[in-house]
């Protein structure tokens, strides 16, 4: 539908300028991230146990995985307060060199310890980039456009995981290389890939469409125009008020457990699916290869997924069915015994959860009303979910449950069951709010249409003005 500013035509011009400009690198971004996080998975099966003398009849591995996740869930709302008080293209570049840092680091520990403090620091330096690029893109587009822009950028999840199968398993050849094992080698490259890039991301990150050399004034005014009729003139100041709103409002909360419902299996799969498939039968350096498929299918996934929910401007029903076939993988894995099924388990089981990642921050976000509010409600609720990166990492245990996992596998089915049932009561409760506040607006008059003042009066609520209406 054409703005009221531009033609369809100059709007479409303008989006996929924006597009072009912002989204490819962003994608970028996330996927150096999330390849520096998870690419422990591949180090294990590169020599890291045996190197670091891990008792592999221990929880030391997990201990490893978890300690990643409250210094990460910690660094998040901090970031975002200081996204909305400072600027990205200063504060996103230098939260990736530290990380950066931190990932060339671990493949220089000598012990167990050591790699313990070390993953804990790569958690405190990755915290902030998700939500804050989460939230960045808030700032550029209307609700339901932010959506498939999310899945795009969120798609670099699953390339990170099909690139560091591949990677990993050209680096395996550098075993013993400088005195160095393969999965020292892992760490370094990788780590140092993150801060070449950072270097470059301080000279080509854009802060906000204000200051956008890349927009001319006719285009700031538009992108400008549009988001402020999208939001329906909502106050965007920095107040403490807001904040409190944010951890105030149930939704956000169960919002909060709908994503801890898709983050735990998340990560259980990110980290452990080299694992999982090399206990299915295959060696190692076979097992890094076959990770690669399955990322390659939920990347076609994710991104089709957001697509489809910003054009039909839906959240709840898509979330509810990309669940459903993450559910199917994982009972696929935990019921059948033939490699070749279980391995088939795990296409469904990426394709749903991958998808499912970047629709729930959007849904969360179209429907928090006010950008300060929504900085705090996104960083709460990607905080939460990330919490389920600690349980993700003692979720698959190779010395009791190998080789079936079955344990681990009921775990994330429950978890994807809670999540599914409470994105089926929120979108009825969001579709009967809406249908109420309608039937308000007709009683007083309105027929949907609200003054411009009208609206300023009520902008300080929020997504409790009742010109407002929640993304079902």
């Amino acid at each position: 539908m054409a703005s009221a500013g531009y033609s369809e035509k100059g709007t479409r011009r303008l989006l996929r300028k924006m597009d072009l400009k912002l989204i490819p690198f962003l994608a970028l971004l996330y996927l150096l991230s999330f390849l520096d996080r998870s690419n422990i998975g591949n180090a294990r099966l590169a020599g890291l146990e045996r190197d670091l003398h891990m008792n592999p009849k221990s929880l030391q591995y997990n201990n490893a995985l978890a300690v990643f996740f409250p210094f990460y869930v910690f660094a998040e709302l901090p970031s975002n307060l200081m996204m909305k008080r400072s600027r990205p293209s200063l504060w996103i570049p230098s939260l990736m060199v530290a990380w950066g840092i931190m990932c060339c680091a671990m493949g220089a520990v000598k012990n167990y310890e050591g790699l313990l403090v070390i993953r804990a620091m790569l958690g405190l330096a990755e915290g902030g980039l998700f939500p804050g690029i989460t939230f960045y893109i808030t700032q550029w587009y209307r609700r339901h456009e932010c959506g498939f822009r999310m899945a795009l950028f969120f798609s670099a999840a699953t390339a990170a995981g099909a690139f560091g199968g591949l990677l990993a398993r050209g680096i395996m050849r550098l075993d013993h290389a400088r005195g160095l094992g393969a999965w020292s080698w892992i760490f370094i490259i990788e780590g140092a890939i993150t801060i070449v890039i950072a270097l470059v991301a301080y000279f080509f990150m854009y802060d906000y469409p204000d200051t956008a050399k890349f927009l001319t004034t006719d285009d700031r005014n538009e992108v400008q125009r549009r988001l402020e009729a999208d939001r329906s003139c909502l106050d965007d100041s920095f107040k403490v008020e807001y904040i409190l709103n944010a951890v105030k409002d149930w939704k956000i909360w169960v919002h909060m457990l709908i994503t801890f419902g898709i983050y735990s299996p998340l990560y259980s799969l990110s980290l452990f699916l080299p694992t999982i498939i090399s206990n299915m039968g295959y060696m190692n350096e076979e097992a890094q290869l076959m990770t690669v498929p399955p990322y390659v299918v939920a990347c076609a996934f994710c991104i089709s997924a957001g697509w489809f929910a910003d054009k039909h401007g839906q959240r709840g029903i898509y979330m509810i069915a990309c669940n459903i076939i993450a559910i199917i993988g994982f009972s696929i894995l935990i019921t059948q015994d033939p490699p070749k099924y279980r391995y088939l388990g795990t296409f469904f089981a990426a394709a749903g959860i991958y998808s499912n990642v970047s629709q729930t921050v959007a849904w969360n976000g179209n429907n928090i009303g006010g950008s300060t509010k929504r900085s705090v409600g996104i960083a709460m609720q990607v905080g939460f979910g990330n919490l389920g990166g600690v349980l993700s990492g003692y979720t698959y245990i190779s010395y009791t449950d190998a080789p079936k996992f079955l344990r681990g596998h009921a775990i994330v089915l429950g978890l994807l069951t809670m999540s599914t049932v409470l994105c089926i009561f929120m979108r009825f409760w969001c579709a009967w709010e809406n249908k109420r506040r309608d039937a308000v607006d007709l009683d007083n008059g309105r027929n949907g249409t609200w003054t411009k003042d009208e609206m300023i009066a009520e902008s300080g609520k929020g997504d409790h003005a009742a010109f407002f209406r929640y993304t079902v």
